[in-house]
């Protein structure tokens, strides 16, 4: 049944002003109706997004990742450098319940290491006999929290004497999970310091192109198609190839990140250059000239702000490419260097075909890379239909 709404100026039914809205059915509203009329534009995105369940999930997921890497250090069962030289290339530790039908709580088993003479390889074994049962927000490992506060607290740790390494280690004996954990705090925040450099260019030069027009917005063109018209990763790796080995991994972190802002403003550029074409001709615009606002007034308080949703749902469909072209220059070994971590550097003790066909897990940090790219994707369709104002 359809539900009317009363002439104006009188109050609407009790059922229709008592009732709770419900978001998730606010577009079955017909036109007209209060709550809808009256609900701001990021609000409007919101009861939007909401209802896209996969970009819902893909955004908690993404916030308790960049949550995760302010508390890298506690969550991390051992230091980033720590060395195990009696477990190197051990395998991954499965956490069991019980043992022998007896509940023990969370443990591993200790592991036995024989040598195999004939592959030249060590050969790891569960020893039942070493039950070796997990801490909880324990001491383990010293480290600087953020370089600067000395503690020794972690998540979880392994027993006294004992040895957990539940995504087992690398060829130094290193724990493969506190790795990734804190390679998760370099990979994660090289896309968003890229995309500000990239959100900063491409909104300056594609809103003067958009606004002001002509020869200026002629020469943005060409340029814009010049930059395009270059293969992206040959072009990656030859900025990143000259950047000298002596530069800190500082310089070098913050070299990378303005290397992919830099050759990625460029289609943002294109998309707030067409946007504003169309809305400079708008009469609140004309209105706000009138009334003696500057240039950058009216771009930026009145024009950018039109169109900031479709911007932030550019930008987190953006930030992918940026941590994967973080990874493929770390990964060839032309971006960071040790002791930086990141993921791209993890995967770089996997380069071989021998050292994957031994072992594998050296390629569990690939993982979280397809995790938070997906993540990223499913977020930025979810986003990009909650602020089409056709949807």
């Amino acid at each position: 049944m359809s539900m009317q709404l009363p002439p104006d100026g009188q109050p609407l039914p009790h059922y229709v002003s008592q009732a709770p809205f419900d978001p998730y059915a606010f577009d079955k509203v017909i036109e007209g109706a209060p709550v809808a009329k009256q609900a701001s534009q990021l609000r409007l995105m919101w009861w939007r997004f909401r209802r896209h369940k996969l970009a819902l999930f893909s955004g908690i997921f993404l916030l308790i990742a960049y949550l995760s890497i302010i508390i890298a250090e506690f969550l991390a069962p051992y230091n980033l450098h720590t060395r195990n030289m009696d477990h190197i290339y051990a395998p991954p530790q499965s956490v069991h319940l019980f043992h022998e039908g007896r509940f023990v709580g969370p443990f591993v088993y200790g592991q036995r290491m024989t040598l195999d003479m004939e592959n030249l390889r060590r050969v790891y074994s569960d020893d039942p006999n070493q039950i070796q049962q997990l801490r909880f927000f324990c001491k383990g490992d010293s480290y600087q929290f953020w370089g600067f506060i000395a503690a020794n607290r972690h998540l979880v740790c392994p027993s006294e004497g004992g040895q957990m390494f539940l995504l087992g280690t690398d060829r130094l004996g290193r724990d493969v999970l506190s790795r990734i954990v804190y390679g998760a705090r370099i990979s994660l925040t090289i896309g968003l310091l890229g995309i500000t450099t990239s959100f900063i260019l491409g909104i300056l030069i594609g809103g003067l192109a958009g606004y002001w027009g002509g020869k200026f917005d002629l020469v943005v063109q060409r340029i814009i198609e010049v930059l395009q018209s270059i293969p992206s990763i040959p072009l990656w790796l030859a900025l990143a190839a000259v950047m000298p080995v002596d530069w800190s991994p500082f310089v070098i972190y913050l070299g990378i990140t303005f290397i992919l802002g830099l050759l990625d403003w460029t289609g943002l550029a294109r998309a707030v250059r067409s946007k504003l074409l169309s809305l400079r001709e708008e009469d609140y615009v004309m209105a706000a000239q009138m009334m003696g606002a500057n240039h950058w007034r009216v771009i930026g308080r009145h024009l950018i702000p039109g169109f900031m949703s479709h911007l932030i749902a550019s930008a987190t469909l953006t930030i992918p490419g940026m941590i994967l072209g973080e990874t493929t220059l770390s990964f060839l070994g032309l971006g960071l260097r040790p002791p930086v971590t990141s993921w791209g550097v993890l995967l770089t003790e996997a380069r071989t075909v021998n050292v994957v066909a031994l072992y594998p897990w050296l390629l569990i940090p690939v993982i979280p890379v397809i995790l938070v790219i997906l993540a990223f994707n499913f977020l930025g369709d979810g986003l990009r239909d909650a602020a089409d104002p056709y949807h």
